[in-house]
């Protein structure tokens, strides 16, 4: 890897801690607008769901963990788990906003973007912004 003036292409990949990653999965798919194409081990713990460029793992928590712990549950001030910059968050405000998954209405943020807030059914929240339109 070159240093940070490299022009090459990252991803990331989160993994959250789910108590049920077929429900977790469904809601992903059926809400948020995510696909997936399998399902690993039995009982299923393990699925990579996919939207656009976005990669997110949910793993069960096998019984080890009593919930999943979202950041805003360890501290109030860290709120996000998972900032995703979008083309234009006003168009997914929308459709997230029809589909009743919105916790945080768009709005534009001291930071330079213009952004909102979806929940899952874990707890971990994604702020969805895209630079503010000048």
């Amino acid at each position: 890897m070159s240093g940070p003036e490299s022009k090459e292409p990252f991803d990331i990949a989160p993994i959250f801690l789910v108590k049920d990653v077929v429900k977790s999965a469904e809601y992903y798919r059926d809400f948020l607008g995510f696909s997936f194409d399998r399902f690993w081990g039995e009982p299923p713990d393990f699925v990579v769901l996919k939207r656009g460029g976005i990669t997110i793992m949910l793993n069960s928590d096998e019984g080890n963990v009593k919930q999943s712990n979202p950041n805003h549950r360890t501290d109030a001030d860290v709120r996000w788990d998972a900032y995703i910059t979008a083309p234009n968050a006003d168009v997914l405000h929308d459709e997230f906003q029809k589909k009743g998954v919105v916790v945080r209405v768009i709005a534009d943020a001291p930071y330079g973007l213009r952004d909102f807030e979806i929940q899952d059914l874990d707890g971990y929240i994604l702020c969805i912004g895209s630079p503010i339109p000048e």
